[in-house]
This record gives structure tokens, C-alpha cells and sequence, in this order.
């Protein structure tokens, strides 16, 4: 313990005995704040505290760069994201730092995918740390935090429920999507009644305000040394005013144990002198106590290997508003401080450091030659003089504050509000009366703020934005970073290559419209593929088709996209994460899709449909068909019937018009699933579970693959003990059972008629006849030729049965045939078309083809009639019908043999009569 503090130890005693009556608790942790500035201070590897996104943090942080020049700077980031760094200088700030895993080994299933995120801003001093160390020669840079696997490893958290009350962020605010926050600097309060304490008393609405008037305006033009010292005081306070949880300050002390262990690793390692040295890291963990503190510290903690998780790296874009939204800080406050960045360099004339060749920052001047380090010297007391100093009154810069409100004026009435010269003189009063009353000369941007809104918004919001949100982007407004091109992962590079001949801006924001005329420029056609499989794996949004669709078998011809490849910047990288190319990605999500635990026949054959629609690969359709050939077999439940006949309709109907013959996937799965639905029919008939629109695709399968599955060996006698075995009791089954054995011709349309009029005549069943006819029309997907009889069922119940009945199963009704609409309701529509008459006119007189009553039989007449007669009259007609029979036997007299069996026989006279004369 030094000597430098005694004189505030003793000031802070008194203190102490004043307010607490006597000595206790209180002097403890005041005496204790002062050790821990002291141990910080007394460090002989300098300690640098920063608060994240801290302008006054960024501006000390600049100033000290160039006077210690050190050769080594150790930075509070996860070490494994050191090779990202020099990627930066490609880059438009904000983005952030990501380490991403989807193969993920030793942590939940339920966490996948992992993702940690270091957002990185100009007025950050990390930044500056940054580009001065890989810029500078002869200076390296040290990443010593625990590495992204280790932020996984010590968070024993339970996985969160995502809340369905909460509202959806907006775009700019989810760039970084689920993601972990990593932050260099964390600097809040954790203790609840603290901080109500603090805001109250300073008479701030949020912390990040609160900062901003207590914190950054103070020591905005402070000293190395002050600055210092008052970090390391604050972070002392919120450490030593902490709640008790145990895992939080575990996992703290456990991060500082950890980089003081790198940082003596590195020293012992390089021989490297820890006067040469700079330890950049949060004021929280820079008033550390944990025994490893310093170089001189402890080796006794252990790092932990870590897991068998495959990590990627890449740069994301970041903004502003993801920034706040991440780590809880008011909106705006990111902005603010950007502004206020600026204005601290304008007014302390520190040169900051930018990475040569920035992307999007001001074009450097050459640099000059390094000045000589300065000396260290031994640290004083700057603490209490900067305690009992009173705070220094900003004179109000009218020039600036008139031009907020002008400003703000124009802006208002851009997004329609009736905002006038006499609203820009109420805001600039007004901010300067709430100042006034929060004890502060100078109005902040936040009194700014409360101002406008106050004067200019009124009761209603014309626009899309209030006036809060006008402020917000009138003081830097949100900005949002981007990566460039050569810090792309290489399949996001080979995207924007491929898309080339379509002449679009596509990294930038926004939406861009495609045209694709590929009839006339075939050279395009390799852009629709890739934009398809960009559909396909991206989010809503990023790849939108307005015309065009892609079907099996079909070739395109003209397209029209929006893009907004720009916008969806993270998705397209995160993808780069998973593999080289889009087709490697495509196909690797195929390939988890079909071998999932959870997959069903149904969902393999999409992935087959996918992949032979998307990546027109045979191979890859093959092994996925032989894997759902596999699913089926072990499938003990019919649920995903439907969609399997579905899907295997339209493939088979591809291959039969594509390909000379079928592929041996698809004929194995054929008969496999002939037998299974066989096995599995008499159960499903039973099953309460399974409903009738599974047992019909399941008999809709059996009898429209049936002439296939027989031609490749199946027995038909499968099907007919099936049907056999089947004794369903619900009635929509039973009628399905009736149809199919319409179907199989066990059972006649006559039969079938009968029955269905039993059924009407019964009123004990008539309450259940809704439900016989919803399944005959289920039955048409096995049977499409019972149609007619469809209508007429339907017909009928319309006709007969009350509306008590009647109209309940409407619902129904309508809902089945909404659903199978594309099979159903063209056959019942053609069907009805045909039997009911064509005009309204024709309605009262027409009688219903199954009610007509028919003709009655006319009775042959004798054959001694004048049929007889006239035959032995006229002979010339027996001789042409003679002729046309190939008979040329001459005639007889009248009373020969043929007369006579005429008269014996007369029908096939009659009969021949009634062609002639069609009676």
C-alpha cells in the first residue's frame, strides 16, 4: 500500500465516522474503493480502464497511445478472433467480431447455432488500441479474454423462452441476430437500488444519460492520470456494490484469472519488460482482487480445454441500434456518443488512429515520424482534487443549440409535422429551462431531446417516425456498417461473382430489381439457379421473386427479383460459415434434413424433391430416395400419407417425361410402400388417430401405383386380404371402404346406391350422413371415378336432409375441399357441369339423371303380322342385309322354312324394326 492516498484514506475515515456514526461497513468499503485504486495504480504493467463505446474512454485511450508508444498491448477480446482484426480495414464501421458454430459438441442441442459477437465502432477505444497496433511497426497485439468456446463453457444458464409478447425488433436492430455479446467494458451498476439512486438524485430519465453528464462531459478534457484513477474508482464502486450472485461474479473473477494468465504467459514467453506493455480492459475488472491480479500474481488457475465445437470466424455489419439493443442502452446513446466523438476531437486536438485504408472513414495523410515515448512517472494523488473539484459549467454554445433547433424544425416537417419558426424558439427555450432545472448550464442532447418531443409532437404522429426517433438520426442517426468485398468469406464472394452479369449494386442496403429475360440471354440462366437455392437458404426478403417459379421439369424463361443482398449482409456470411460454395450448403442442409432422428418419409422425399429441383443432382436425389425408402419402412404411423402420395405423383411424373427409365430408388420405393400401406391399412381403418384424408392417400397410393408395383413383382392378393381384414366402425371409413370396393369391383354402383339410400331412410343414422358423404369425397383421391356418384350423394343430402343436419357439416365441407382443392374440386366441378343443366331457364324442368324413371319396353309383335308381309314384298332390303351378313343363299316361297322360323323366332325382327324405323 502506497503512500500516495493517504491523505484522501484519511479524509474518507472521517467521512465515514460523520455519516455512519462510527466506524463500520461504510469506512470499509470506502477505504476499500481507495486500495483498489491504488493496487490498480501501483500495477507495473499499466492498466488501461475503458468503458465500451465511451468517447472520453477513446479520446484518453488515443492520447496515451501516442505518448507510452508501447510495444505490446493486451485487449480485453476473445482470443480466438485475433486473425479477424486486420480484415477490419476492409470494413465500414460498425460491425462486429463473430465466432460461429453449427457442428456443436459438448454444450445442449438446444443452443445450436453458437454465436458470439464484438461490435466494434470508430468512437470505441478499442478501435483505437486496434489500429494503432496494426499499423504501428514493431507493436503486437494480444487478444487475452477467454475465447468464444469459453464464454459457452461458463454459461450454465437455462436456455430462455422467447416471450410472445414481446415486439419484433426492428431490421436495424436484429443484425446481430441471437447472438452472445461480447463487450470490452461493461460499466453498470448491478445493484437495482444503486442506480434508481443515482438517476433520481441525478435527475436523468436512463443510465446511458446519466453516463454521459457525469461521466464523459467530466472527463472529457482530463489528464491521463485522472482519468485513470476516477475508472478505476467507478469500477471499484459497482464491483464492491454488487449483489450477491455467485455464478456472475464466478464467471467475472474467472475472466480475470484467465487474461492475467495469458498476459504472464506472454511475458514469460517473449521476455518482454511489462514497462513496454499496455493492459486495455473494462474498469470492472481493472479493480480486480482475485489473487492473479498483476504480473507478479499467483499461476495457480487452470484453463480448461476446449470442446470438441467447430468454430468460424467473420466480420458481420453492426449498427448503432443493435449495439443498444444488445447490451440494454438507451436509444440513441450510440449516435450520441459518435457525435460527441467528433466534437471531443475538435475541441482537444487529439489525432486519433484509423487503420490505413479504412473503408469509409476520411483518407489518412501520411504519417509522421513517431515522437519519443513519455517517461512514465510515478503516480500522485489526482483523485481527491478531481472529488472536491466543483464541476466545471460548460458555457451553452447558443450558435450549436440554434442550429439543433432549426434543424430539428426542418426535419419535423419532412416527416409531416406542422412544425414553424415559433416551434424552433419553443425548443430552444425549453431546453434551456429543463437544464436549468436539472442543475446543468448546458443543455445535453437528451435535454434536447425531452424538448422537441415536448414542443413539436403533439398529440398524433403523421408519419412512420415520432420526433424522438427524427432527433436520433438528426444527431448521426443510426448508422450501420457493412463488410467489404475482401473480407467476405469466400462463398458470400462467390455469390456477388456469380450475380455479376445482372449489373447491381448488390452489397449495397435496400432493394434492388432484377430482370431476367433468360429466353433471349441464356447466359442468365445460371443467375436464376443461384438466386432459387438463395431463396431457398436465406431469409424472407433476401431473394423475393415477383415472376417466375421453378417446378420439376420446367425450364425458365423470364423472371423478375427483388434483392436485398445488402440488407441480409449477416445471413449471406453466416453462410460462408458452413461451407464454400451455395451448392455445398444446400446440400449439406439436405443431408441433416433427411438424417434427422425426427425425419419422416415425407420430409426426405422434399429433400429429394429439393434437391433434384435446386441442384439437379441425380447422385445426391438417389441417396436421399434410398434414405426415405428406409424412414418409410420404419414408419409405424400414417400421418404423413398424404404428402408422401403428393410428392411421389410429381416425381414419378418428372422422371417418366425426363429420363428413359426410372430411377431403381423410386421403383424400390414403390413397392415397399405398396407393401406397407398394405400391412398398414386394416389398422388404419381402426385407428382413431388416423383420420380419413390419411386413409385416403394411403388407398390413393395403393390403386394409382398399383399397374407399377405389380409390374415390379408385387402381389395384388396383398391388397385384396387388406381389404378384406378391414372393419371400420367411423362412418367417414366406412364409406371409403365402400368406394374402394367400387373400386376393385367387389361392390356395384347399384349396390352402392342402395346402401346410401338405406342410410337416408334410416333416421337413427341420418345424423351421422354428414360424415359418410365427407368421406366419399375423400374417396375421390383413390377412386376419381366415382365422381358422378359424388355429386349425386351430395345432391341428395342437399335435397333430403334437414338444415339441422345440413348445415353444421357446410364447415366442413368447405374447409376439405379447400384444403385438396387443386385434386378435388376440378373433378366434382366437371363433374357437376355435366349433370346439372347449363342455363337458370332449364333448372325448373330438369329432372336428376338418377331419378329419371325409364322408358317402359314395347312388346314384339307377332309374326304374322304385315312385318312378315312386307319382308316377301319387298325383298331388295333382306337381300342388302343379306349381302352386308355375307349370306347368298337364293330366297324360298313365303310358306318356306325361313318364314317359319320368323314366325317361331320373332324377336331379332322386332329388334331389327325398332333400328330401322327407331321406334
Amino acid at each position: 500500500m502506497s503512500g500516495a492516498f493517504e491523505a484522501l484514506r484519511g479524509q474518507l475515515r472521517e467521512a465515514a465516522a460523520v455519516f455512519a456514526d462510527g466506524p463500520g461497513a461504510l469506512e470499509g468499503i470506502l477505504l476499500g474503493l481507495v486500495d483498489d485504486v491504488d493496487r490498480a495504480v501501483r500495477e507495473p504493467l499499466e492498466i488501461f480502464p475503458v468503458c465500451h463505446h465511451s468517447p472520453a474512454s477513446a479520446v484518453a485511450m488515443a492520447r496515451r497511445l501516442r505518448e507510452k508508444q508501447p510495444k505490446v498491448v493486451f485487449l480485453e477480446l476473445c482470443e480466438d478472433m485475433a486473425p479477424l482484426l486486420t480484415e477490419l480495414r476492409n470494413c465500414r464501421l460498425p460491425v462486429a467480431v463473430q465466432a460461429f458454430a453449427t457442428d456443436v459438441k459438448g454444450f445442449p442441442a438446444e443452443w445450436a447455432p453458437l454465436s458470439v459477437v464484438a461490435p466494434i465502432t470508430e468512437a470505441s477505444a478499442e478501435y483505437q488500441a486496434i489500429a494503432y497496433a496494426l499499423d504501428t511497426p514493431g507493436v503486437e497485439l494480444v487478444l487475452v479474454d477467454r475465447s468464444a468456446d469459453h464464454v459457452y463453457q461458463w454459461d450454465d444458464r437455462e436456455t430462455p423462452a422467447a416471450d410472445p409478447d414481446a415486439a419484433p425488433a426492428e431490421e436495424e436492430a436484429a443484425l446481430h441476430g441471437d447472438a452472445v455479446g461480447v463487450e470490452i467494458g461493461d460499466l453498470r451498476p448491478r445493484f437495482a437500488e444503486l442506480e434508481e439512486h443515482l438517476l433520481r438524485h441525478g435527475r436523468v430519465r436512463h443510465w446511458s444519460e446519466w453516463w454521459h453528464q457525469y461521466v464523459e462531459v467530466p472527463l472529457g478534457d482530463s489528464d491521463h492520470d485522472t482519468y485513470r484513477q476516477v475508472m478505476f474508482l467507478i469500477g471499484s464502486l459497482f464491483r464492491r456494490l454488487a449483489p450477491g450472485d455467485t455464478r456472475r461474479v464466478r464467471v467475472d473473477e474467472d475472466r480475470e484469472r484467465y487474461m492475467w494468465t495469458r498476459m504472464r504467459e506472454h511475458l514469460a514467453g517473449t521476455d518482454t519488460d511489462p514497462a513496454d506493455c499496455l493492459y486495455i480492459c473494462g474498469a470492472f475488472h481493472a479493480a480486480s482482487r482475485v489473487a492473479e491480479f498483476g504480473v507478479e500474481g499467483t499461476d495457480g488457475f487452470v484453463i480448461s480445454p476446449r470442446s470438441a465445437s467447430t468454430w468460424q470466424y467473420g466480420l458481420i455489419p453492426s449498427s448503432h441500434a443493435s449495439i443498444e439493443a444488445q447490451f440494454g442502452l438507451a436509444g440513441g446513446s450510440v449516435s450520441i456518443a459518435a457525435t460527441e466523438w467528433a466534437k471531443n476531437l475538435k475541441r482537444t486536438r487529439v489525432k486519433p488512429f484509423q487503420l490505413e485504408g479504412q473503408v469509409g472513414g476520411p483518407k489518412r495523410k501520411k504519417p509522421a515520424e513517431p515522437a519519443d515515448p513519455a517517461p512514465d512517472l510515478v503516480s500522485a494523488d489526482h483523485l481527491s482534487g478531481f472529488l472536491q473539484r466543483p464541476p466545471t459549467l460548460d458555457r451553452l454554445d447558443e450558435a450549436e443549440l440554434l442550429g439543433w433547433s432549426v434543424e430539428i424544425v426542418r426535419a419535423a416537417r419532412r416527416n409531416g409535422y406542422l412544425a414553424s419558426t415559433a416551434d424552433a424558439i419553443a425548443v430552444f427555450e425549453t431546453s434551456i429551462l429543463l437544464a436549468g432545472l436539472r442543475d446543468r448550464a448546458k443543455p445535453t442532447p437528451y435535454d434536447f431531446q425531452d424538448a422537441a418531443v415536448t414542443c413539436i409532437e403533439k398529440d398524433v404522429v403523421p408519419g412512420r417516425r415520432d420526433v424522438r426517433r427524427i432527433v436520433e438520426i438528426m444527431m448521426g442517426g443510426d448508422r450501420i456498417g457493412q463488410v467489404g468485398y475482401d473480407a467476405l468469406p469466400p462463398l458470400a464472394c462467390d455469390v456477388h461473382d456469380r450475380l455479376a452479369p445482372l449489373d447491381l449494386k448488390l452489397q449495397q442496403r435496400g432493394v434492388q430489381r432484377a430482370l431476367l429475360d433468360i429466353a433471349s440471354r441464356p447466359e442468365l440462366e445460371p443467375c436464376s439457379d443461384l438466386l432459387w437455392m438463395l431463396r431457398y437458404l436465406m431469409p424472407h426478403g433476401a431473394a423475393r421473386p415477383i415472376m417466375g417459379e421453378r417446378r420439376l421439369g420446367e425450364r425458365p424463361i423470364q423472371e423478375s427479383w427483388d434483392l436485398a443482398l445488402g440488407t441480409h449482409q449477416r445471413a449471406l456470411i453466416e453462410l460462408g460459415y458452413e461451407g464454400v460454395s451455395i451448392e455445398q450448403v444446400l446440400e449439406q442442409r439436405l443431408r441433416r434434413a433427411a438424417y434427422h432422428p425426427q425425419a419422416t418419409a415425407a420430409k426426405v422425399l422434399a429433400t429429394v424433391e429439393d434437391a433434384t429441383l435446386y441442384l439437379r443432382s441425380p447422385r445426391l436425389a438417389g441417396e436421399l430416395g434410398t434414405r426415405a425408402l428406409e424412414v418409410l419402412a420404419t414408419e409405424r404411423t400414417v400421418d404423413g400419407a398424404p404428402e408422401v402420395l403428393r410428392r411421389v405423383r410429381r416425381l414419378l411424373a418428372h422422371y417418366r417425361t425426363s429420363e428413359p427409365v426410372l430411377p431403381r430408388w423410386i421403383e424400390d420405393f414403390v413397392k415397399t410402400g405398396y407393401a406397407h400401406y398394405c400391412t398398414m391399412l386394416p389398422a388404419a381403418f381402426t385407428d382413431e388417430e388416423a383420420g380419413a384424408e390419411q386413409v385416403a392417400a394411403m388407398l390413393g397410393f395403393l390403386f394409382s401405383m398399383e399397374s407399377l408395383a405389380l409390374s415390379l413383382g408385387c402381389d395384388r392378393t396383398q391388397l385384396e386380404l387388406a381389404m378384406a381384414g378391414s372393419h371400420p366402425q367411423e362412418p367417414s371409413k366406412v364409406a371409403l371402404l365402400w368406394a374402394a370396393q367400387v373400386q376393385l369391383g367387389h361392390l356395384s354402383r347399384a349396390e352402392l346406391r342402395e346402401r346410401c339410400a338405406g342410410l337416408l331412410a334410416n333416421p337413427l343414422v341420418l345424423p351421422a350422413y354428414p360424415r359418410y358423404l365427407s368421406g366419399f369425397v375423400h374417396a375421390l383421391e383413390p377412386a376419381p371415378g366415382l365422381a358422378d356418384f359424388v355429386v349425386e350423394a351430395v345432391s341428395n343430402a342437399f335435397a333430403q336432409l334437414p338444415d339441422r343436419l345440413l348445415l353444421p357439416w357446410l364447415p366442413t365441407l368447405i374447409t376439405t375441399l379447400r384444403s385438396r382443392g387443386a385434386e378435388l374440386v376440378p373433378l366434382l366441378i366437371r363433374e357437376a357441369g355435366r349433370v346439372f343443366p347449363g342455363r337458370l331457364a332449364a333448372l325448373d324442368e330438369w329432372v336428376p339423371p338418377w331419378e329419371a324413371q325409364p322408358e317402359p319396353v314395347r312388346a314384339p309383335r307377332k309374326a304374322g303380322g304385315s312385318g312378315v308381309a312386307l319382308l316377301a314384298a319387298y325383298p331388295a332390303t333382306c337381300d342388302a342385309v343379306a349381302g352386308l351378313l355375307g349370306c347368298d343363299e337364293p330366297w324360298g316361297s313365303t310358306g318356306s322354312a325361313g318364314l317359319a322360323l320368323i314366325g317361331q323366332y320373332p324377336g331379332t325382327a322386332a329388334a331389327l324394326e325398332e333400328v330401322l324405323t327407331g321406334a
